[in-house]
C-alpha cells in the first residue's frame, strides 16, 4: 500500500510538469482563409488571401439577411508563392488558420509561368485539403474574392465554393478537385482542364443597380503543367455529353416552331472506340442518354423527337472536336484511352508528334436518346387556333 501511495504522489507530481495545450489558440484569435487567389505580376508572385469572421456565415435570430458584412482581403508578393504568403503572414494580427480552405482562383497570368510550384506549395501545408475547388479566370482576383451571394450572403453560398450544378444549358462544366487536378497535370494521356470563372452583370439588378453573379465562362487546358490554350463556355457544349456525372443539362432541339422543344437530359454515358492505323487514330464516339420534355410546343412522335435529339447532340460532338483540335486541345481526353489501353502505340504516335489528333480522327458518332417522361402534359401543346 505504501509503495502505491508514493507512485500515485509522484505521478501526481510529474502532471503538474506536463506543458499540456498551452500552445493552442482559441478559435476566436485565428483568422480563417477560405480562399486563395494566385497572381503573376512583373515577376512576382502575388497572393490573395479572403478570409472571413463568424458574421459572414453564421446563422441566427439576431442577423440581418442581406445586411453588408465586409470581406478582408490580404495581399502579399514574392519571387515565390511561399514568399508571397510569407508577407501576408508577417502583417496579419492573427495566425492564419488554413483548415477551412475550400477554393483556390489561378489567373492566367500565373498559369502562362506553370502550375507546379503551385501545387507543390499547397500540398505541403498539413492543413490544406485535397478535395479544393480549383478555376482559373481572367478577372480581377480582388472582384473575384470580394464578391458576394445573392442577397448579400456570404461568398461561401456562391456557386464558386458550393461548386452546385445549376439547372442552365450553360452549366455543364462540373467544378474540379484539387486532387483530380493534380492527378490530371501528372498524367501524359491525360492533360488537365480547369474550369474557368467569371463575373457577370448581365442578369440581375438589385433594384435600378446591376449585381455582378458568378458564372463558369469556359475551361484552361494545359500540356506538361503548361497553360496550353483557353475555349470559351459556348464552343465547349460537346463536353457535356462525356460526362456521367452531369446531373441534368437542358437540350435545345430544333424543330418546325421556331421556339424548338426542350429535353432536360441527365447523366449520359459516353464511350469512345480507337481504332489505330500505322501513324493514324480515328475514334468512333458512341452516347447514350435519357431525358424528359421540358418544353413543348409542336405535337410530333416521341420516335422523331428522339432521332432530332440525337442529331442535335451528334452537332454538338463534332463542332467542339473540330473546335478543339485546331487549338491543339482534346477536351474529351480521347489520347488517354490511346496512353491506358495501348501505351506502345501511344509513344510511338507522340514521339515525333506530341498532339497525334487531326480533324480526321473523328470517325462515327453514334447517339441514342431515350425520352422517359413527357411531363404532366402528354405530347405537344399546340398553340395555333
Amino acid at each position: 500500500m505504501k509503495v502505491g501511495r508514493i507512485f500515485v504522489h509522484s505521478l501526481l507530481v510529474l502532471l503538474f510538469f506536463l506543458s499540456g495545450c498551452g500552445n493552442s489558440r482559441d478559435i476566436q484569435n485565428l483568422a480563417y482563409v477560405t480562399a486563395l487567389g494566385v497572381d503573376y505580376i512583373d515577376g512576382k508572385y502575388v497572393s490573395y488571401v479572403q478570409v472571413l469572421n463568424f458574421s459572414n456565415i453564421a446563422r441566427s435570430e439576431d442577423s440581418v439577411l442581406g445586411k453588408p458584412v465586409p470581406i478582408w482581403i490580404g495581399v502579399g508578393d514574392g519571387q515565390s508563392l511561399s514568399g508571397s504568403l510569407t508577407e501576408i503572414n508577417a502583417s496579419s494580427q492573427y495566425p492564419l488558420f488554413w483548415g477551412h480552405l475550400k477554393t483556390v482562383v489561378v489567373t492566367e497570368r500565373a498559369m502562362t509561368q506553370g502550375i507546379a510550384e503551385i501545387c507543390s506549395t499547397l500540398n505541403r501545408n498539413r492543413e490544406i485539403r485535397y478535395n479544393i475547388l480549383v478555376y482559373g479566370t481572367k478577372e480581377n482576383l480582388t472582384d473575384i474574392l470580394t464578391q458576394k451571394s445573392i442577397f448579400n450572403l456570404s461568398p461561401l453560398d456562391t456557386i464558386m465554393f458550393t461548386g452546385v450544378q445549376m439547372s442552365s444549358q450553360k452549366s455543364f462544366l462540373v467544378p474540379l478537385n484539387g486532387n483530380h487536378a493534380i492527378a490530371s497535370l501528372n498524367e501524359k494521356g491525360n492533360p488537365a482542364m480547369i474550369p474557368s470563372i467569371a463575373i457577370s452583370k448581365k442578369n440581375w439588378r438589385e433594384d435600378h443597380k446591376k449585381k455582378g453573379m458568378f458564372m463558369i465562362s469556359g475551361a484552361y487546358f494545359f500540356e506538361n503543367h503548361r497553360l496550353n490554350t483557353w475555349m470559351p463556355l459556348y464552343e465547349l457544349k460537346g463536353i457535356r455529353w462525356t460526362n456521367r456525372e452531369l446531373e441534368k443539362t437542358p437540350l435545345r432541339v430544333p424543330s418546325e416552331v421556331p421556339s424548338g422543344i426542350v429535353i432536360m437530359m441527365t447523366h449520359p454515358r459516353f464511350k469512345a472506340t480507337p481504332h489505330i492505323k500505322g501513324n493514324t487514330v480515328t475514334f468512333d464516339l458512341h452516347v447514350k442518354v435519357e431525358g424528359t420534355i421540358y418544353e413543348q410546343f409542336d405535337d410530333i412522335p416521341t420516335s422523331q423527337l428522339e432521332l432530332h435529339a440525337g442529331e442535335a447532340i451528334e452537332a454538338e460532338l463534332r463542332k467542339t472536336f473540330a473546335k478543339s483540335v485546331a487549338l491543339k486541345c482534346d477536351p474529351y481526353q480521347l489520347r488517354e484511352i490511346i496512353y491506358r489501353d495501348f501505351p506502345a502505340d501511344f509513344h510511338r504516335l507522340t514521339k515525333n508528334k506530341p498532339f497525334f489528333l487531326d480533324k480526321k480522327s473523328l470517325g462515327s458518332v453514334k447517339v441514342e436518346v431515350k425520352v422517359t417522361s413527357t411531363g404532366k402534359i402528354k405530347g405537344g401543346f399546340n398553340r395555333k387556333p
